[in-house]
């Protein structure tokens, strides 16, 4: 039995991790230094994506990332966005919250941790974009305890960034600025380090702006090209719009490195048994002008946030870049023409917000207690309640925000208002709580509410009732609300007022990812596979009518999935082992053979026995 390695001081184990909607990461406090801790096969960031396979086991990573296309509803991405609604999530049948989705994930990471640190209880710090509400954040929390970990802190995206650059730069005095542009949320904080001390100044964002949006702008537009030549929308079929979106995502990265992408999809859907596909080509100043508005969005909330630091643009020494998105060259030439200069180079993107976990993990557990850095962060919202408010200066309506405590306020914090009485006989209160920045409640985000009674009957505005905040540094908000003349008190933890799971449901709900993530059905066909094998055969027949039909176009469009098979085995080939290479080396050389023949039965038996030799290997 392997040794279990305690990085904690205080106990349990303790690591950090970044649950992000396109990948996710997991690190830990090594020798003083934060390390991301690998896959078994050396992977240092998986994509997350959940997949449940025909034999109802569970798939996280990159199998699952490979059956998006072909079985989009056995598998979900970008689940991150979800997180914190009700809406539920169906995957091979069965029903989800979205907490549950992310819980398979960090399921994933803690067999990494156990791989290395070994058996065992483990403590986790994980990340949230620092724009996410309450409700969000708890739902995070609960997608931990779910997967196991014992879940003490919920930390910022951009802090964590900003701390795993500070670690190592604490002896400088530099206010910094991070700019976190990940696959679906989007922050930007103002960092100040100064003696040691890492202090968030201000944070804002938006948690529904990210890499997806850009794939789907991608997506969007090769689908309107096939619709104008075939009068078909792709995006009305499952697989089509998946095959768009994935091929989106490699046109989004390609063009980071080049001025122009080829687009070559041979079959996308089928029309009348016709194989409909797409041609077409993509430059690097089209896909700008295609998402200009979404990067002039990020660029407002730069600005927004150096007017909330009460900052100029001077006044900021550096820009850390985070997040896969920030690789898009127009990205650094916004930061740059802003701040009139280059942002750094040495952190990496898809890295630096798990390291920073780790950080923050190592500060908790006290492995880190001598580097001396202290960290504090602020309140990504404002905090109130619902109120009385005067109205045309004549009359009082409902429905207006009182804010306790305000955006940008140094977390963890407590403060308190002091409100009255509106009805003579008044014996009760309803403490309605929101957190927002609209002056009416109605268009902030309503957390929760409770009712305080045994108040003394009296007469309007007589009584007096104080109303206490504390936001702690999970971000979790405690309520209380007290009767002055009689010291009646009630007070709420917001996250169990608001849709927490019972003990019973919270295991019950533990038992069925359990079950999930160990069992192994039986392979019973669904009707969901049943449609699949359908699909199947159609897709046979149609490329056999497609052949009849038009041999010559169909013999160029099946030498296209040749090239593009040659082209996957190849990547492979750069990270297989010596045995998996053998195969690959056979795998090419079959393919290379059929390349100049013009025998359409010999070049789909190269292209069939191609592609299973290669789902053998990825799986």
């Amino acid at each position: 039995m392997k040794k279990t390695i305690n990085n904690n001081q205080n106990g349990h184990p303790i690591v950090g991790i970044d649950l992000g909607t396109t990948n996710s990461a997991v690190a830990f406090i090594n020798k003083g230094r934060p390390e991301i801790i690998p896959s078994p096969s050396g992977e240092r960031i998986i994509p997350s994506v959940v997949h449940i396979n025909q034999q109802g086991q569970v798939e996280v990573g990159k199998t699952a990332q490979d059956a998006l296309i072909a079985m989009p509803s056995r598998t979900i991405a970008a689940v991150k966005r979800k997180m914190g609604s009700e809406e539920e999530i169906i995957l091979a049948g069965q029903a989800f919250l979205p907490h549950e989705i992310s819980a398979l994930i960090l399921k994933k990471l803690k067999e990494f941790v156990d791989a290395r640190l070994g058996e065992g209880d483990k403590e986790a710090v994980i990340t949230v974009p620092a724009y996410f509400t309450d409700k969000q954040r708890r739902a995070t929390k609960q997608a931990g305890e779910l997967a196991g970990f014992i879940v003490e802190r919920i930390v910022n995206e951009p802090t964590a960034a900003a701390m795993a650059y500070g670690l190592f730069n604490l002896d400088k005095d530099k206010h910094i600025l991070v700019y976190d542009l990940g696959g679906g949320t989007f922050d930007v904080s103002v960092v100040e380090i100064m003696g040691g001390i890492l202090d968030v100044k201000a944070s804002t964002g938006n948690s529904q702006l990210g890499g997806e949006d850009f794939d789907w702008r991608i997506a969007e537009w090769m689908a309107q090209k096939i619709q104008a030549q075939h009068g078909v929308n792709p995006l009305d079929d499952l697989r089509a719009k998946a095959i768009l979106k994935e091929e989106a995502e490699q046109v989004k990265k390609l063009l980071s490195e080049r001025d122009t992408v080829e687009i070559s999809l041979p079959v996308v859907l089928f029309k009348d048994k016709t194989p409909i596909g797409l041609s077409t080509s993509i430059e690097r100043n089209f896909f700008e002008e295609m998402i200009e508005d979404l990067l002039k969005e990020t660029m407002d909330k730069v600005q927004e946030v150096l007017t909330q630091a009460e900052l100029t643009v001077e006044e900021i020494d550096e820009i850390l870049l985070v997040g896969g998105s920030t690789r898009i060259p127009m990205v650094s030439r916004l930061i740059s023409q802003f701040f009139g200069k280059s942002p750094r180079k040495d952190v990496h993107p898809d890295e630096a917000v798990a390291l920073g976990a780790a950080v923050q993990a190592g500060i908790k557990s006290g492995l880190l207690s001598k580097s001396g850095m202290v960290v504090t962060d602020v309140a990504p919202f404002s905090m109130g309640i619902s109120v009385l408010e005067q109205w045309k200066g004549i009359s009082y309506r409902p429905g207006g925000f009182s804010v306790i405590i305000p955006k940008n306020t140094t977390i963890p914090v407590t403060r308190s208002e002091k409100y009255y009485t509106v009805n003579d006989g008044q014996e009760a209160v309803s403490i309605e709580v929101y957190q927002g920045e609209h002056e009416r409640v109605k268009y902030n985000h309503h957390l929760g509410k409770f009712l305080l009674e045994g108040i003394p009957s009296n007469s309007a505005g007589a009584e007096s009732i104080e109303v206490k905040f504390h936001y702690n540094i999970n971000g979790i908000l405690e309520v209380s609300a007290k009767c002055l003349s009689n010291d009646r008190e009630m007070s709420v933890l917001m996250q169990d007022a608001l849709d927490r799971f019972s003990e019973e449901s919270f295991l019950e709900s533990t038992t069925s990812l359990e079950n999930l993530w160990k069992d192994v059905k039986e392979d019973v066909l669904s009707a969901e596979e049943e449609e699949w094998k359908r699909f199947q055969q159609f897709l046979d027949d149609a490329v056999e009518d497609y052949e009849a039909e038009d041999v010559e176009k169909n013999i160029t469009e099946l030498k296209q999935e040749v090239k593009r098979l040659i082209k996957r085995s190849k990547h492979l080939l750069e990270h297989a082992s010596s045995e998996e290479s053998a195969g690959l080396q056979e795998i090419i050389e079959s393919l290379n053979a059929v390349e100049e023949m013009e025998d359409v039965e010999e070049i789909l038996e190269a292209i069939n026995n191609a592609t299973d030799a290669l789902i053998e290997l990825e799986t």
